[in-house]
């Protein structure tokens, strides 16, 4: 593995002992046989030696059909264990699922520069982590297998309550399936305290000016930030008050931005105002979600912008710290745009895909039924037995490493939506899905968006800060954008 790509992974290790020394019998018996030949012939008859000839070879045969094909070589981005130690346990309890030799490679940063750089050296893997908005490409590239096949033939991959039809219709190309969902992806949203806003009289917010009281009281009477974003990211929700969603919009064939608009230009103003009136954290150009998630942990911000799961994490975690803590954290829908429409924003569904290089696809099909199945979904969620969680008389009880981990070792949220987790749900995540799920709707993201969203972002962000305004944001948006005939 090379040094420049940090990962942690259990290294799959051919069973190199159990084959020299397989390999040391035959040699023995082999010069066995020659001896016994050469000191007692007459005693030896030559159907035995050939039949025991014809059993060393049987056995050879046997070895190499039995390592060929008895491992799997996995790369992945979330699933697996939040460290080293927990990463091999991780992959041991894959191995004892499904019977095979497991290498499972997860990078620690730059996942997708790591999955590009593989895919393009021709490295080998036998299944892949991504995201759907990477398919096309990929697909485009003939580096993918299609998986129609092995679907259709699978009882678990076809069971429509395992993976609902609504789930694949996210990630089926041209009636093929190129990719398997990962899990349920639900969506970004405002995340308020909650507690807060009882505390303050106030109702959950539902216009732009909502929003500003509710910052404005939580700087007076906290002490603390209204609203912390990571950059651009999940300003959808007030985005859709003037009805605009993020990425591009196709009008008919021709490729519109939003969020470079004149509409957007009054929602950049906004945004400028709460940054001039210190209600919005000043790092939200440069915030990461973790330095994002852990001042709204500490109390020093009343808001921030991530995905629904988050709202029953953010509950879960500060009850575990502790159990008569008031913090409570809740999804707040998008405001209504003119017509009255709430924009926010569906997740990119994570997938599994096959290579089309891959050596082993029956055994990466055989994982993705394990990770389908009830026993993948405990893995997927609690994580290991013994070490996130025990069990006694069929009683589940989390340790306090698994509580730290938040029942999320890839897949917090099955798509199979009648299983129901042994903890039931995490305080306010089944109302923050809903809202998700009523409002919501995927971005459609073609290649030119990454080219497309350094300009956006350079301008918003300068609007966003009071630097310059809304207008000339969008201005000198358009005037780019056109220029590099990213719009139409």
């Amino acid at each position: 593995m090379s040094n420049k790509t940090a990962t942690y992974a259990k290294s799959v290790k051919k069973d190199v002992f159990s084959r020299s020394k397989f390999m040391r019998g035959t040699a023995v018996a082999g010069c066995s046989i020659v001896t016994l030949m050469a000191g007692s012939a007459k005693k030896i008859q030559m159907k035995l030696i050939k039949s025991i000839a014809a059993g060393v070879l049987l056995a050879l045969i046997s070895v190499t059909q039995a390592l060929a094909g008895e491992s799997i070589r996995i790369l992945t981005n979330v699933v697996g264990g939040k460290n080293v130690d927990e990463h091999a346990l991780f992959i041991n309890e894959v191995e004892k699922q499904i019977g095979l030799k497991v290498e499972m490679i997860k990078p620690t940063s730059n996942y997708d520069q790591v999955l590009l750089t593989t895919l393009a050296s021709g490295e080998k893997y036998d299944l892949i982590y991504g995201t759907a908005k990477q398919l096309d490409a990929f697909i485009s590239q003939g580096a993918l297998m299609d998986l129609s096949g092995y679907i259709k033939e699978s009882s678990i991959l076809s069971d429509p309550v395992r993976i609902p039809q609504a789930e694949w219709n996210m990630i089926i190309r041209d009636g093929k399936h190129y990719s398997v969902p990962n899990k349920f992806e639900g969506g970004t949203m405002p995340t308020a305290r909650g507690d807060w806003l009882k505390e303050f009289g106030m109702n959950a917010p539902n216009s732009l000016e909502d929003w500003y009281a509710f910052f404005k009281m939580s700087k007076e009477k906290k002490g603390a930030w209204g609203l912390s974003t990571k950059g651009l990211n999940d300003i959808q929700a007030w985005m859709s008050a003037a009805g605009l969603k993020a990425g591009y919009v196709l009008n008919g064939k021709k490729r519109t931005i939003p969020y470079a608009s004149d509409a957007a230009a009054a929602i950049y103003d906004w945004f400028g105002k709460l940054s001039k009136e210190g209600l919005m954290d000043p790092d939200f150009p440069t915030n990461g979600s973790s330095a994002m998630r852990n001042k709204f942990l500490a109390n020093q911000v009343s808001t921030v912008t991530y995905w629904d799961a988050w709202v029953g994490l953010f509950n879960n975690l500060r009850l575990n710290d502790d159990p008569n803590t008031k913090f409570s954290a809740i999804g707040v829908g998008a405001v209504p745009g003119p017509n009255g429409k709430t924009i926010l924003k569906r997740g990119d569904s994570s997938i599994w895909m096959i290579p089309a290089n891959a050596e082993n696809p029956k055994n990466a099909i055989k994982f993705l039924e394990f990770w389908h199945s009830e026993k993948g979904y405990i893995l997927g969620t609690l994580g290991i037995e013994g070490h996130d969680y025990t069990v006694n008389g069929g009683k589940f009880s989390m340790t306090k490493e698994g509580n730290s981990h938040g029942y999320d070792h890839g897949a917090p949220r099955v798509t199979n939506s009648s299983w129901v987790n042994p903890f039931g749900s995490l305080p306010g995540v089944l109302e923050a899905q809903a809202i998700v799920m009523a409002q919501a709707s995927p971005e459609y993201l073609p290649k030119e968006w990454s080219t497309a969203k350094k300009i956006v972002n350079k301008y918003a962000l300068q609007a966003m800060t009071g630097v310059i305004s809304g207008s000339e944001a969008v201005k000198k948006m358009q005037s780019e954008l056109s220029s590099a005939k990213l719009i139409d």
